[in-house]
């Protein structure tokens, strides 16, 4: 019963690839593969087709009994004595009689109607038998059966011979030869033969089956060629004038064709060639695995129409659940490449089921993705974080740096993504866009002084705009000007149409009184910034924002997130003076004091007054003697400003007092007499900010006379003082290092040393140097 399972098979075979013979013309107009003439051949829409009954009007044969005798034949072993033999049967009589049919064909892509049957069958055609034959001798029932099949489909009325082994054997042994060279495909030798032979003999003719079959063989292996070397124009042409390959018996070729039209931008073809598979044919791998490269070249909706006509499974589940979880990380891969693309909630409920369940991170990965390309940025945060617990990898730091990002959260972002900011340009990306938004913080993050450091380190190595400036809006939050002009000017150096970065840059200029520096700006940037070559005073101005938000999931470079509006910082007092964070990696160590830099300081609204004449200010009104202080002031000529500022105290108005008071207060600090300035400015009340801000000043002023009179203990309980009120700047670390230093606490010196080293500070780094001379002198030498 097996041998007869196997030859019937093989019927079906051969029947399948011979039908699409049958009517070439008929195929190709239905089909849509023109002929030679014609344009370049297009797979058309297909249309139900029915099998054709193979084994219509040919009653005597008995496939059975066909298939039995073949098995005697090339039977290992003789049956035992005695036994009856399985193909002993008689052959069946003449007389119309129930005989076991083969199995339907399967039907080519296209095929014409079977012909009606006729009452009475004409005259015979000459049938070529020699294949027929040349099977037979060889006692291969396989193919013995495909060609009996092949011929019934040819020739409807061709009555097989009943009983095979009584078909003559070919006396044609070089024809058997050219039979034997086709079993084994080789094509080329087999033309040779048939050449030499028809050189040798005039009169011999090769059989027309074998030069079809022939031709059939050599458009098959040319095709599959041309696929491989992925030329699919040529793929196309071969199967237009080759459309007997175009049926279930040549799956392979049919794969090949779909791919080949997706591939010339002929998606529909492909589509329609992966539908007319599932339509007709039943082999259950090959529709399984056609499902799944199909869905390799096709977008998530025509998949969708193909997987309607699955086939449900006899346990009644569905015959693509084998490779159903594949499909859909599939389609979620496809719907992270395009964020308009709306994946099926079954396709999203089944991956977060793996996700929860399995121990893949990619499952995770692919979920963090979608729902980050859709700003879904919670649901994101939750799958990335899942993907890095299983893994922790630079796809999934990635994505949940820019999670953060947008969450306001860029400091876990930058942590998140700093051991990962070198694998790929994406990754450097977005760890740089995550130290934009980090820098660019209201109010500014109070970082640690190794992160400033390696965030700086990164800016610099890479030449990062972005963050470069958002170092001087930084800067200038910590009243650090000096080294917020660096960092701007690093940022015009780089990109010098950076408007924002020159705009930070004035202003700081302005502010540091280097008017040269501020006409400069304004002449090289006049008709391209108004608020640059219209500046004026500085008291009030905002530094604007400096990069676009991000598009989030492009594997293409991140961009930095949208940074907030920076609010006007406050503006130094001159007793402050300070040490600044250099943009730059190169220090040279020197053992000096740090040089401390006096800079200007805000004030209110002023008139513009000449000043460079001395006048007695206590004849001026008082809004005036207020005026020509602020002048005295910009010019540093904090003397004359204090008299002036006397004189506007004895204003009325209780607005001129306390700025009066307020200005005269920091012309004493500027001056170096901190007392003075503490009595001044309780000449009139200050308000809550301004009070501070003198108090400040005013203990830093206290901690650096303090240390120049070598008084170091008294200098660290005004740094404590101070420190307590505003964050400790460069500078006055610099400063408590050296107080640790002249009092011998080598330790705590060398770690407040490192830690202002690790900015960038010259002077911390002379610092580290100095103490390494008291404590390794040996060393050192």
């Amino acid at each position: 019963m097996k041998s007869s399972l196997v030859a019937i098979s093989a019927a079906v075979v051969v029947a399948t690839l011979v039908t699409g013979l049958k009517d070439r013309a008929a195929l190709q107009e239905r089909f849509g593969l023109g002929s030679a003439g014609k344009p370049a051949p297009e797979l058309m829409m297909m249309g139900r087709i029915k099998p054709t009954d193979a084994s219509a009007g040919n009653p005597e044969f008995n496939a059975q009994l066909v298939a039995d005798k073949i098995e005697a034949i090339t039977s290992p072993s003789p049956p035992a004595p005695g036994a009856r033999e399985p193909d002993a049967a008689a052959p069946q009589p003449a007389a119309p009689q129930t005989v076991a049919q083969p199995a339907p064909v399967t039907p080519p892509i296209v095929s014409a109607p079977p012909a009606p049957q006729q009452a009475a069958a004409p005259a015979q055609p000459a049938v070529d038998e020699s294949a027929l034959r040349y099977f037979a001798s060889r006692g291969d029932k396989v193919r013995l059966q495909a060609e009996i099949s092949r011929l019934q489909a040819l020739y409807p009325n061709w009555v097989p011979p009943a009983d095979p082994l009584a078909v003559p054997q070919n006396g044609d042994k070089q024809l058997e030869a050219m039979w034997q060279l086709y079993s084994d495909g080789r094509y080329v030798e087999l033309r040779k033969a048939v050449a030499d032979r028809q050189a040798a003999d005039a009169g011999w003719q090769p059989p027309a089956d074998l030069l079809d079959r022939l031709d059939v063989a050599e458009a098959r292996a040319r095709l599959v060629n041309a696929s491989d070397l992925k030329q699919y124009a040529t793929v196309v042409d071969i199967a237009a004038a080759t459309p007997s390959l175009l049926t279930c018996s040549e799956v392979d070729v049919l794969w090949r064709v779909a791919e080949a039209f997706i591939q010339t931008e002929r998606a529909q073809r492909g589509q329609d060639a992966y539908t007319y598979i599932l339509k007709n044919c039943a082999n259950p791998a090959e529709r399984q695995a056609m499902v799944e490269k199909a869905s390799t070249l096709l977008a998530y909706q025509p998949m969708q129409a193909l997987l309607t006509l699955e086939r449900p499974a006899a346990d009644g589940s569905k015959e693509f659940d084998a490779i159903r979880d594949n499909l859909t990380r599939r389609f979620m891969a496809e719907g992270n490449d395009d964020p308009k693309l709306v994946i099926a909630p079954d396709y999203i409920a089944r991956l977060e089921k793996l996700a929860e369940t399995g121990g893949l991170a990619s499952d995770a990965l692919l979920l963090g993705w979608y729902q980050l390309r859709r700003n879904n940025d919670a649901d994101a945060e939750k799958w990335f974080r899942a993907a890095r617990a299983k893994q922790d990898s630079a796809a999934a730091s990635q994505g949940l740096a820019l999670a953060l990002i947008a969450r306001k959260a860029p400091e876990e972002a930058e942590d998140v993504m700093f051991r990962w900011r070198a694998d790929s340009e994406d990754a450097t990306s977005t760890y740089l866009a995550a130290t934009a938004n980090l820098m660019a913080l209201q109010p500014p993050a109070d970082l640690a002084e190794d992160v400033l450091h390696r965030i700086a380190t990164e800016v610099i190595a890479r030449k990062y705009v972005p963050t470069a400036q958002q170092f001087g809006w930084y800067a200038r939050s910590l009243n650090q000007f000096q080294t917020a002009a660096r960092w701007f000017e690093t940022a015009l150096a780089w990109k010098p149409d950076d408007e924002p970065s020159a705009y930070g840059l004035v202003i700081t200029r302005e502010q540091l009184s280097d008017r040269k520096a501020v006409l400069d700006l304004q002449r090289a940037w006049a008709g391209r910034s108004s608020r640059i070559t219209n500046l004026e005073d500085t008291s009030s101005l905002i530094p604007n924002a400096v990069t676009p938000p991000p598009e989030k999931g492009t594997l293409a470079a991140q961009q930095p997130a949208a940074q907030p509006t920076q609010n006007p910082p406050t503006e130094p007092l001159p007793a402050e003076r300070r040490i600044t964070l250099q943009p730059g990696s190169q220090v040279v160590v020197r053992a000096a004091r740090p040089a401390m830099e006096t800079v200007t300081v805000p004030r209110g609204p002023r008139q513009t007054r000449g000043c460079s004449t001395t006048i007695d200010a206590g004849q001026l009104k008082p809004a005036d003697a207020l005026s020509r202080g602020w002048c005295l002031m910009d010019i540093n000529r904090p003397m004359e400003a204090i008299s002036a500022f006397e004189a506007a105290l004895q204003s009325p108005t209780r607005k001129v007092r306390e700025d009066a008071a307020y200005g005269q207060s920091l012309a004493y600090l500027r001056a170096g007499l901190s007392g003075n300035a503490a009595v001044a400015a309780t000449k009139a009340p200050q308000n809550r900010q301004r009070a501070a801000e003198l108090q400040v000043a005013i203990l830093a002023d206290r901690a650096l006379s303090a240390f120049d009179a070598g008084r170091y203990r008294e200098t660290l309980i005004y740094l404590d003082q101070r420190a307590q009120l505003q964050q400790e700047r460069i500078d006055l670390m610099v400063l408590r290092g050296y107080c640790y230093l002249n009092l011998k606490m080598y330790g705590d010196a060398t770690r407040i040393f490192e830690a202002a080293a690790a900015t960038g500070s010259r002077d911390a780094a002379r610092g580290l140097a100095d103490v390494r001379n008291v404590t390794h002198p040996d060393v050192n030498d």
